[in-house]
């Protein structure tokens, strides 16, 4: 919200551990699409990856995609704007520096359905995994939270965190929809 200016509303609806399924499922999307919003960030994978248990978990090339053809679709049926967002990488490091992701099918996906639907993209996984690999480990350490063993949360971000992806988007936003 402080990235945003004063002349926008901006109501998250977020919800954690939620996936595409699973945000559908608790009627979540509803109360989403209830506020009427003029745009909409639309980012799941995460946790519609394999291991995150049956509520949630989709398959990339058919699940996943018709989930998020379904928010993009539903979006516009509101006069809306969607905007589809792919996932932050997840900051598992290789000995080399590099970033072993194991977002690639959903990442795919949403990239695909943005191209196949004209649909705004920010990519957030290409630019957060530039910015990873470019910076390092050390750097992305520290905005990221500890977990009670103090090991570093690679999936989420602390505050510290947030304000640095939160300019990525905003600077990406303003690349792909210029209006706002």
């Amino acid at each position: 919200k402080q990235l945003a200016g004063p002349d926008l509303d901006v109501q998250n609806t977020a919800a954690n551990g939620r996936s595409s399924k699973s945000f559908l499922d608790e009627g979540r999307w509803r109360g989403a699409l209830a506020l009427k919003g003029q745009y909409y960030l639309i980012q799941f994978g995460h946790n519609d990856e394999p291991g995150k248990w049956p509520d949630r978990e989709t398959d990339p090339a058919t699940t996943f995609r018709a989930n998020m053809a379904r928010y993009v679709d539903d979006v516009r049926a509101i006069g809306g704007k969607p905007i589809v967002v792919t996932s932050l990488v997840r900051r598992i490091y290789n000995t080399d520096g590099r970033i072993r992701t194991t977002q690639t099918p959903y990442v795919e996906a949403v990239r695909a359905l943005a191209k196949e639907k004209g649909v705004p993209l920010v990519d957030l996984h290409a630019i957060s995994l530039a910015d990873a690999e470019n910076v390092g480990d050390d750097v992305w350490a520290d905005l990221s939270p500890r977990d009670e063993k103090g090991e570093i949360d690679r999936t989420h971000l602390n505050v510290k965190g947030s304000e640095v992806v939160g300019r990525m988007v905003v600077d990406e936003l303003r690349r792909v929809l210029p209006e706002l």
